[in-house]
């Protein structure tokens, strides 16, 4: 099975597929992010849906890029006879998502098999196969339908449909595969492959242009922008974590997650991110997403939700994949919809407060919804949660969810001072001050010299980094500078850094776990505020060499055995990557931005 490394992501703002090096799609959800996926290749074996093209013979050497400033992919073969190049993309839809990959000649001859082996409902539902002619066939199992058109004949072979053709210098070869429900007709011609890639990479270019930094790292930030875009749905505005499911945090363990859904949590750094890049579009709409998806009863506030705000998202094993390189279990949906999570407090209310900072048009509904959630915060701040890390035991008096509190009502009265908003700022000031002192008092161990994990505990976390950036204490603190240095003394793995430590209890964590690269980021965060901006350009750097060729991140990185781990491409990964060149490249150290 291929590495994690070898797969570059191409989507449509509204869904995405993975393309591995070896030229095949083992990864596409459809028609949403969160739907079921008819590739899954990537969690077992072929048998369970990939659409593979590739040369007959062994290529001599493969190199990929994105052309610049787009997501289309570009993947050139070289073999003994002839150096060929396929182009894959998926076009922004008028209705139904397509993916178009086009082989073109440019040396020689190039002999070239083309396969596609559709699976339904994670690899169980095996589709009717019919031939609309002698190129073209839809695949056909309840309600989902595909559609294939290419421009060399199509043959079935033990229930895959496969093609062998040559490739000229100069010539190009056109495939395209669609999605629609099965009760629709299909559409009479073909999609016009070469109009689609002229018109994919014009939308691309103009959007990504306006990205305007310049600098050392400025084309690290441009591409997490673009995968960032691409993991936006587009009707709704949501922004999902990733376009994949239970890729594992470690290779053969059990922590493999959903994360095809938009959380809360990413939602102030995405758009401090949005924002401080120039996309004010992407920042409102994802902003008014917030505002839709958590409408309602305060106590009902979810940590994520589905694309286009659904809560319901039961989570489910599919025992009939092995799993990537067996990791077991395969889950569909997430549990942690139903925590307690009080950061996510804190974090809805900063990405609120940065979006009137950053000149975004108030939305005439957000106030009322933040009064609401405030005053619910107020009645529930001391509970026990489960966490950032959305901890799958007991609940426990985690130091952050704390400190995010404190957040939630410090950006609610910095809404009501400096944009003129009507509330109870009063009960608020009590509030905030009673919070830092808990804090305080309760997360900070004076003997160790550092804030905890929890209250009255020992573990470490890395999450603890974003005290000075939040805004609760200054960057040059000393229980701040002392937390750093512990963090740097006991979290640190090849330079980079662990979550936390793993307790006692394990916490479903073995301490084979990689490193989290979001912290990672973090770390360099902290080296900037406190004014060590080499080590900061240098972890920086180190973490931008652990892209793959193609300028993705997953959520860790296993130093032993040098591998990307986790769901791919990760956004809260690529978000912090934009924050940190943001925070590293200005002039003016600050928290909160």
């Amino acid at each position: 099975m291929a590495r994690l490394e070898d797969y570059a992501l191409i989507g449509d703002c509204e869904t995405a597929a993975l393309v591995g090096r070896d030229g095949s799609v083992d990864w596409l959800c459809l028609p949403r992010f969160d739907s079921q996926s008819c590739f899954s290749k990537l969690l077992g074996d072929e048998q369970n849906g990939r659409w593979s093209l590739a040369p007959s013979s062994n290529p001599s050497s493969v190199m990929r890029r994105y052309i610049p400033g787009t997501l289309v992919l570009e993947t050139v073969l070289a073999v003994g006879s002839g150096t060929a190049r396929i182009v894959d993309f998926m076009p922004l839809r008028e209705r139904y998502p397509t993916i178009v990959r086009i082989v073109e000649g440019l040396e020689g001859h190039v002999e070239m098999n083309m396969k596609l082996v559709a699976r339904f409902d994670f690899g169980v539902t095996v589709p009717w196969v019919n031939h609309l002619d002698r190129d073209s066939l839809s695949l056909v199992a309840g309600p989902h339908m595909l559609l294939l058109h290419s421009e060399v004949p199509l043959q079935e072979r033990d229930m895959e449909s496969v093609a062998s053709f040559r490739v000229e210098k100069g010539q190009r070869i056109r495939f395209s595969l669609s999605y629609q429900e099965s009760w629709q007709a299909a559409p009479p011609h073909a999609p016009d492959a070469d109009a689609l890639l002229i018109s994919t990479e014009q939308f691309w270019r103009d959007w990504s242009s306006r990205y305007q930094a310049a600098g050392p790292y400025c084309e690290a930030a441009r591409r997490s922008l673009i995968t960032l875009k691409a993991l936006t749905f587009r009707p709704t505005g949501g922004i999902v974590a990733a376009a994949t499911t239970s890729l594992p945090e470690q290779i053969g363990g059990n922590r493999n997650w959903d994360y095809r859904f938009c959380w809360i949590r990413d939602a102030s750094l995405a758009l401090l991110a949005l924002i401080k890049s120039g996309y004010f579009n992407e920042a409102a709409a994802w902003r008014d997403w917030l505002i839709r998806a958590v409408a309602g009863s305060p106590a009902q506030l979810q940590v994520m939700y589905g694309v286009s705000g659904e809560r319901w998202l039961a989570e489910w094993e599919v025992p009939w994949l092995p799993g990537y390189e067996n990791s077991r279990p395969v889950r569909v949906g997430n549990a942690a919809h139903t925590q307690l999570q009080l950061d996510v407090y804190g974090e809805l209310m900063d990405a609120l407060y940065q979006s009137r900072h950053g000149g975004l048009a108030e939305n005439k509904r957000a106030w009322a919804v933040e009064c609401v959630l405030l005053d619910h915060l107020a009645k529930i701040w001391a509970k026990p949660d489960h966490g950032i890390w959305e901890i799958r035991s007991e609940p426990s008096q985690f130091t952050y969810s704390k400190v995010m509190a404190w957040v939630a009502f410090d950006r609610g009265i910095k809404s009501a001072e400096e944009f003129g908003m009507r509330g109870a700022v009063d009960d608020w000031k009590r509030l905030r001050e009673q919070i830092h002192q808990d804090v305080c008092r309760n997360g900070y161990d004076p003997d160790r010299q550092t804030f905890v994990q929890t209250y009255g505990g020992s573990v470490l976390d890395s999450c603890l980094l974003r005290i000075p950036v939040v805004g609760f204490l200054p960057p040059d603190d000393p229980r701040m500078l002392s937390t750093i240095a512990r963090i740097e003394q006991d979290l640190l793995v090849d330079g980079l850094v662990r979550r936390y430590d793993v307790p006692p209890s394990g916490h479903g964590i073995s301490q084979g776990e990689g490193v989290f690269l979001a912290c990672s980021f973090w770390l360099a965060d902290a080296y900037h505020m406190i004014g060590r901006e080499a080590e900061a350009k240098a972890l920086l750097e180190k973490l931008l060499g652990l892209c793959n060729d193609v300028g993705l991140l997953s959520e860790e990185y296993a130093p032993e055995p040098g591998r990307l781990v986790g769901n791919l491409p990760q956004a809260f990964t690529h978000v912090a990557l934009v924050n940190t060149v943001h925070r590293i490249t200005q002039t003016k150290r600050s928290p909160q931005g």
